[in-house]
């Protein structure tokens, strides 16, 4: 956010303003609603310049959604790039150095001869940029079909979803004797009880890559097996080429080059589905209340706190990550040109929905939670997780407004409130967002822990230092093919000659490592820290304080759970062979980080 004093201070100098200013800024006061506030007048002026400085411009990354222009607008993004590229500058030269190491390391040891050798180049390395490691059991259990499929329901369960037995009919077919030896009965059974579930990213195929590089389009059956009741993959379809379909009775390396297929596109989805669904939809949100709220408004003032540093990312995506030639382009296969069109597409139609995507409603919607039509899932991680962190967001966020609105009342005579909804729906298009007037706190409650949600946990189960950790390790999960998916079965000697060699593979590994941002425990801009702010609890009220402490300690007892996770008698950690400690507080940045 722009540095308030700085502009107030020029505020002030304003000749239409004058002597009428008071001796003391009005922005080192307590926060206060409109209705409390002894200077209304200067309050509108404030808007008022709000509204000419802060613009909607061009979207950025694709046709999401706006991104902010203006006088205050451009100096804030800026402000906001200055930050994260002070952040970035240690991490760049420590992985550059990692990057040499581990280099040096497969270079002694002869090179990638094995799918195993794979593991050499995170061996003792990346350890300045990845302290916490990689993931437990994503190297001795990366051939696990278990571990494939609870994948879907940990590191990236923004795509899958559960088959209606009724509304959904079979995406494609699989031979009746095929999945009763895979699964015990038929597929239709299977459909019918609601233990079905389908992960469709076909549209990668249509994509542009890049020359030397392939992908294919996959969709994936998964089910909860009849008798295990595991989450296990059936078929994988690939529809390109020969479009063959795979399934865990095929040869070894047929079936593992198939669930690397998979996870190329898997890794692409949740590297941009973050984007479009986390930065896009938090922006504009927070870009409405720019322009209709004073810097004095409480509601504001937790908005700002929780958009640190978050315009940085497009423009500095822009330019280093997804610009032609730069790091997206020299490791995925597609090239950044998808990665505008994933975002034109996903965000008018999944992606960017408000209410829809509220961590219950979005994981109902898919069959995930709840279920009417299927058993429920014995483990989902993401959700048994993301339901304790979510309600201590909550819990505080609602304590906040409680602290500034003692009735309903109260909200619906807020006046800047009010303006910032129909802001929202009207030239922000936002979608999907409440409607105007709110009238009830809990809808305010909602949609700020929403925010916060998408920003402070959402964001690093898809990003920041999860694909280092799990999504994005090496071998089974590439960024890019680099021979085109085969014609036909049987003729797959090596999986090697599809992935990255040792240079592109630590160029992977690096990639995904500048996405960590480890340096931020230290400097408590943890989740652990969210709202341990002092202009947010220095100008605020008691409660605020009180609340916040009230986080941090149960926050802390969420990140010390999550880190006594191992694995139990069977070799499993809620019901995976490996260890996933995605959503720790005390690791996960509060802000959109990358």
């Amino acid at each position: 956010m722009v540095d308030i004093q700085s502009w107030a201070s020029n505020f002030k100098t304003q000749t239409w303003l004058g002597p009428q200013l008071p001796v003391t800024s009005p922005y080192k006061q307590r926060f206060m609603l409109p209705s409390e506030d002894t200077d209304p007048l200067l309050r509108k002026r404030e808007i008022e310049e709000r509204q000419r400085g802060f613009l909607y411009g061009p979207s950025l990354l694709g046709n999401s959604s706006f991104f902010p222009s203006g006088v205050l607008g451009g100096a804030m993004v800026q402000q906001h790039q200055d930050q994260w590229y002070n952040d970035a500058a240690w991490l760049t030269q420590t992985v550059n150095g990692e990057a040499a190491a581990a280099m040096a390391s497969i270079r002694k040891a002869g090179g990638l001869k094995h799918l195993s050798d794979f593991e050499i180049l995170y061996d003792g390395h990346w350890q300045g940029s990845v302290p916490t490691g990689i993931a437990r059991g994503e190297f001795t259990n990366f051939t696990s079909d278990l571990l494939f499929g609870m994948e879907r329901l940990s590191t990236n369960p923004y795509a899958i979803r559960r088959l209606h037995p009724t509304a959904d009919e079979l995406p494609y077919h699989i031979e009746q004797d095929v999945v009763k030896a895979i699964a015990g009965t038929r597929i239709e059974t299977l459909h019918k009880e609601g233990r079905l579930f389908f992960v469709d990213h076909s549209y990668q195929k249509d994509y542009p890559v890049s020359e030397g590089r392939y992908t294919a389009g996959c969709q994936a059956y998964f089910f909860l097996h009849p008798e295990s009741n595991q989450m296990l993959p059936l078929a994988i379809k690939t529809n390109v080429g020969a479009d063959l379909t795979y399934t865990p009775l095929d040869d070894t390396n047929d079936w593992l080059l198939a669930k690397a297929m998979f996870n190329q596109n898997d890794l692409f989805h949740g590297q941009i589905f973050h984007l479009a669904n986390s930065h896009a939809v938090a922006e504009i949100v927070h870009q409405a209340a720019l322009r209709t709220m004073s810097s004095n408004h409480p509601v504001l003032a937790l908005f700002d706190r929780l958009m640190y540093q978050a315009y940085s990312i497009r423009p500095v995506g822009e330019t280093v990550l997804f610009n032609d030639g730069g790091f997206f382009d020299q490791s995925f296969a597609v090239t950044n040109h998808a990665v505008r069109k994933f975002a034109t597409d996903f965000y008018p139609t999944v992606a960017g929905f408000f209410r829809s995507n509220y961590f219950e409603n979005e994981l109902r919607g898919r069959g995930l939670v709840d279920s009417t039509y299927g058993p429920p899932l014995p483990h989902f991680p993401f959700f048994q997780d993301g339901t304790e962190i979510i309600a201590v967001i909550r819990r505080f966020v609602k304590s906040f407004v409680h602290a500034y609105y003692e009735t309903d009342g109260v909200l619906a005579q807020d006046w800047e409130v009010q303006a910032w909804v129909e802001e929202a729906n009207g030239p922000a298009m936002v979608i999907d967002f409440p409607s105007a007037p709110i009238t009830k706190l809990d809808t305010l409650v909602d949609i700020l822990t929403h925010v916060a949600w998408l920003g402070g946990v959402s964001h690093h189960v898809l990003n920041s230092g999860e694909p280092v950790a799990t999504s994005g390790v090496l071998p089974l999960h590439p960024a890019a093919l680099y021979a085109p998916p085969p014609e036909k079965k049987g003729v797959v000697d090596s999986l090697l000659p599809f992935l990255p060699n040792e240079q592109k593979a630590i160029e992977q590994i690096a990639l995904l490592a500048r996405f960590n941002r480890p340096q931020l425990v230290q400097k408590q801009e943890t989740l652990l820290h969210m709202f341990d702010d002092e202009t947010l609890l220095g100008r605020g009220r008691d409660e605020a304080t009180f609340a916040n402490e009230r986080f941090m300690t149960e926050m802390r007892e969420i990140s010390e759970h999550i880190n006594k996770k191992s694995f139990d008698k069977d070799g499993l950690c809620q019901g995976m062979p490996f260890v996933w400690k995605g959503m720790d507080p005390a690791q996960i940045p509060f802000f959109l980080s990358v």
